[in-house]
């Protein structure tokens, strides 16, 4: 897709991923719609993207609350006028032993990761439909293609939002709107603890920057993707664990009693 006076709804814009994405998308002549909780950052961003010749508009939202699909939507058109792609990047992950994770951080996490995205998504299906054509996008993870211990209510989530995108790309396969989901492995922003940081480091995992991540998504983008699996060997056991979950097993073994040192 052509990206220039494309107009994106973008979620979880004022995070690490997201500010760099935005700033991406700006840079290619994007309008971005900026949605986030924080008015304060979110106008902070805004003058980042200014300040690079790049146009955007403030949408705040808090996507927990009930009902907020709907104002995203009206507010994103009030604002812009028409939308032609959503991106949902807003997401939360936590580093834990699943035994002793609340049951307050487990819905919290299903609901921002999953639920809301889905409702969200709903909204503007609906409303791509009335208008003919657009485009979705899921920001996701390796980890929602490949278990990852420590890790097992967001993994949860991220295979549920996997398979939504597939589930919705054949449902709309017959329309002109596009499906993308886009699977990143670990990421060096401010979402991994200090905890995770030290796990990631002694594993000798990869933590890629959220430049190479953004500008990997923007060419997906670009392109009309469908599925982007970024970072090796990451990508490939995600696709091994399709095949033989029993040798990926094998594999993350010790990676699992080392990542214990650090709960």
């Amino acid at each position: 897709m052509e990206l220039r006076n494309l107009h994106v709804v973008l979620t979880g814009s004022t995070g690490g991923l997201g500010t760099t994405l935005a700033l991406a998308l700006a840079t290619q002549g994007a309008v971005v719609g900026l949605v986030g909780r924080d008015p304060v950052k979110l106008h902070a961003l805004q003058k980042r993207i200014a300040a690079q010749g790049g146009k955007s508009h403030i949408v705040v939202a808090d996507l927990s609350q009930p009902n907020m699909a709907g104002q995203v939507l009206k507010q994103s058109l009030r604002e812009m006028g028409h939308v032609d792609l959503l991106i949902n990047n807003a997401g939360i992950i936590e580093f834990t032993e699943f035994a002793q994770q609340s049951e307050v951080n487990i819905d919290n996490m299903v609901h921002t990761n999953v639920t809301a995205t889905l409702v969200l998504s709903r909204a503007f299906v609906e409303y791509f439909q009335q208008r003919g054509r657009g485009h979705l996008a899921f920001i996701g993870s390796i980890f929602g293609s490949l278990g990852f211990p420590h890790f097992a209510t967001y993994c949860a989530s991220k295979f549920a939002i996997h398979g939504f995108s597939q589930a919705l790309r054949r449902e709309l396969v017959d329309t002109s709107i596009g499906v993308t989901y886009v699977a990143p492995r670990a990421i060096a922003t401010p979402m991994n603890d200090d905890r995770t940081n030290a796990m990631w480091q002694a594993s000798g995992q990869a933590v890629d920057h959220p430049q190479v991540v953004a500008d990997k998504i923007v060419g997906a983008l670009a392109k009309d993707q469908q599925e982007l699996f970024i970072g090796q060997p990451q990508s490939f056991f995600a696709w091994l664990n399709g095949l033989a979950p029993r040798l990926v097993n094998l594999g993350l073994k010790q990676q699992a009693g080392l990542a214990r040192k650090f709960l």
